[in-house]
């Protein structure tokens, strides 16, 4: 059986430091106050968030136009990158990304001639700060692709990300049905033997994260659910609800092994 990717042990060692096991946050930077960006990388991870979300988006396979590797690079934190890859043709690019400190790169394989050859490319890539470990890799899928369109990667990836909105547009409400795919998802990844992630990216706020508990996901992203108001405790509150209501003192902040100077060396200002 294939070793474990060290991406997938670090998200399931995290939901296992809590007092109840559920999926952990991922959480859109893009969301942040960019005038204050610094300090809010600062209270996330006082807050014990994991993982920083990326959202990258290239104006071209999707309307909006975000941010791209040099806005990556300059973001220093000791959580793990999550970069989504909203754009065509990403294979060029890869190299920046990782060279941004990406700890996962997600693709869209619709935007791709060649998804095979973007996730073979990133599967011999090592890690900027760890050479004895390869970037993680994910497939996303839209609301209209057909679950089934993950079936010919499950060999090549780490995580598959259910997009539970359409990608591009802000102000759109989570698509229920994202629940029925979350389970043929699931089902897939346990025919398969392999060990892969489940993500759900889109339309998630406090009101609906409670919804995604208990339903085999390991990875929620969200934005502006956490940046609205205070930051600790609206990471409280989504984690709360997604460990069935438990959420023992500080279990947050236990148990994470992340070496805060991993991305010590990242070139470029962040704003404060």
């Amino acid at each position: 059986m294939q070793a474990t990717h060290p991406f997938v042990q670090t998200v399931r060692a995290a939901a296992r430091t809590a007092s109840a096991p559920g999926p952990t946050l991922s959480v859109g930077l893009v969301s942040a106050n960019l005038m204050a960006l610094g300090a809010d990388v600062d209270r996330l991870e006082r807050a014990g968030a994991r993982l920083a979300h990326f959202d990258v988006m290239d104006g071209c396979y999707v309307p909006m136009l975000t941010v791209g590797p040099p806005f990556i690079k300059a973001v220093k934190t000791a959580m793990m990158k999550d970069v989504h890859l909203m754009v065509r043709e990403p294979l060029a690019s890869l190299g920046e990304y990782v060279a941004a400190g990406a700890d996962i790169i997600t693709i869209h394989p619709d935007a791709c001639v060649h998804p095979h050859r973007v996730l073979q490319v990133l599967g011999s890539t090592r890690h900027r700060d760890d050479a004895g470990r390869t970037v993680a890799r994910g497939v996303a899928l839209n609301p209209g692709t057909r679950v089934d369109a993950v079936d010919p990667f499950l060999d090549d990836i780490e995580m598959v990300m259910l997009v539970a909105i359409n990608p591009g547009w802000g102000g759109q409400a989570f698509i229920p049905a994202t629940f029925g795919r979350i389970e043929a998802v699931r089902q897939k990844i346990a025919s398969s033997g392999r060990e892969i992630l489940i993500g759900v990216d889109g339309g998630i706020t406090r009101g609906n994260v409670g919804q995604l508990a208990g339903r085999g996901v390991d990875l929620v992203v969200t934005g502006s659910a956490v940046f609205d108001g205070d930051v600790q405790a609206n990471v409280d509150e989504m984690t709360r609800a997604l460990r069935g209501g438990h959420l023992g003192p500080d279990s947050l902040r236990q148990g994470f092994d992340g070496p805060p100077e991993r991305h010590a060396k990242a070139e470029g200002p962040t704003s404060t």
